[in-house]
């Protein structure tokens, strides 16, 4: 279950993960994901898929009854949907993404989504993991209660950072046997390498994202995002006057406003400027992203799959976050010290950053590539720890006349 096919590619690079295991150790489990747009994740993976919203009824005397009673009777009915719908289900398994924070999102959103899913699994006696997962923060008392209530479903947890073991455990729940193992993504096949001439011009990959704050209508989302367009495109202007060309990354289906955005900033300020400098990269999914990246030499990205997907190219990264997953990923690849935020980085010093890497070009690639081998040799070992668990579920739930049946989720 999970926000699947709705337009994120790392929370489908964080699916294609586990799907890709799955389909290896366990090659006759059935498999039904539980997710955003059920026909999207059917046509793109092959695999069997519900929406994640439960049934909705749409009859004119409901709407009425269900607004009298304050929204109860629609709650009550999709809760049992759930609970059909699990029907057979032994194991969900919540794969990777940031799972556990409220980015973008009010307590009856996804938080509330994600504890009805959890509990219905474990009402029918189904075991629950959380693999790799990203955690916090968790602005409101409300959706903090619901995601502490989900956590404490699960028999079997990781974590992808130190921070987000730690923001769990202060919710309250007990996380000494979890273990810090990296985000799945890293273990998606690496493209090939790009055959490109290499000449006198670096390429730039500059990820944008249509950024509006944490939460949810945020008051001055609006003058949040302009600023940061604006100095998105100041630093392009600075990259192309350089002499480097530009390629533009994106993470999300949303971001694609940003790039017009951008676009139409420059073509304002620099009408001048040679476009073919500033191309667009493909996008779309995390293989796509990693062939753009393949084509860079450095980049500056925002998202947190995008610096997945460059840190396991080996390509030397300046990371614009907006939580402490994007320091924390960086930090174990040893580059902590170009972690930037979001809302308050300084383009001078982006700049000086940006100097400093050019001339350690070589040394840092080959830093990120040795500590990517140790993120593989991790994520192996939670492999063979989950196969484990896996097959611990009881006798009494193996059906002997139907495969085992796994539900992948955010």
């Amino acid at each position: 279950m999970g926000q699947f096919g709705s337009g994120n590619s790392g929370n489908d690079g964080s699916l294609e993960s586990m799907l890709n295991f799955l389909k290896r150790v366990k090659p006759d489990c059935e498999l039904l994901c539980i997710c955003s747009d059920p026909k999207v994740v059917e046509q793109q993976y092959r695999v069997r898929a519900v929406s994640i919203s439960g049934v909705v009824l749409r009859r004119g005397w409901f709407k009425g009854f269900n607004r009298f009673l304050l929204n109860l009777p629609r709650r009550v009915l999709v809760f049992c949907s759930l609970i059909s719908q699990l029907n057979d289900v032994d194991v969900l398994i919540i794969p990777g993404t940031g799972i556990l924070d409220d980015f973008q999102e009010h307590p009856f959103g996804w938080p509330f989504v994600v504890f009805r899913w959890c509990i219905a699994t474990r009402l029918r006696k189904a075991r629950v993991a959380f693999v790799s997962i990203g955690a916090g923060p968790v602005s409101r008392r409300v959706s903090r209660w619901f995601m502490r209530a989900a956590a404490n479903t699960a028999g079997y947890r990781s974590f992808r950072d130190e921070f987000s073991r730690e923001y769990v455990k202060n919710m309250g729940v007990n996380v000494s046997r979890d273990g810090k193992v990296p985000d799945i993504a890293f273990s998606l096949p690496a493209p090939q390498p790009a055959s490109r001439p290499r000449g006198l011009r670096l390429v730039v990959g500059v990820g944008l994202m249509h950024y509006r704050g944490w939460a949810k209508d945020l008051a001055d989302a609006d003058d949040l995002y302009e600023r940061y367009i604006s100095k998105m495109a100041g630093f392009v202007e600075w990259l192309t006057d350089e002499g480097h060309d530009v390629r533009l990354l994106t993470g999300d289906r949303a971001d694609l406003r940003a790039v017009a955005d951008l676009s139409a900033h420059l073509a304002a300020t620099r009408p001048l400027l040679a476009t073919g400098r500033i191309t667009s990269g493909e996008g779309g999914t995390l293989h796509g992203i990693m062939r753009d990246i393949a084509l860079t030499d450095i980049v500056i990205v925002s998202r947190y799959h995008n610096a997945v997907c460059a840190l396991k190219l080996g390509r030397p990264i300046i990371s614009l976050g907006y939580a402490q997953k994007n320091v924390d990923l960086l930090a174990d690849f040893e580059q902590h010290k170009y972690a930037l935020h979001i809302e308050t980085f300084d383009v001078q010093l982006l700049a000086v950053h940006f100097r400093e890497i050019c001339v350690n070009l070589v040394s840092i690639s080959e830093t990120i590539l040795s500590r990517g081998e140790d993120v593989n040799l991790r994520l192996a070992e939670q492999e063979r720890a989950f196969l484990e668990w896996i097959d611990a579920v009881p006798i009494h739930r193996r059906k002997p006349s139907k495969p085992e049946v796994l539900s992948p989720i955010r």
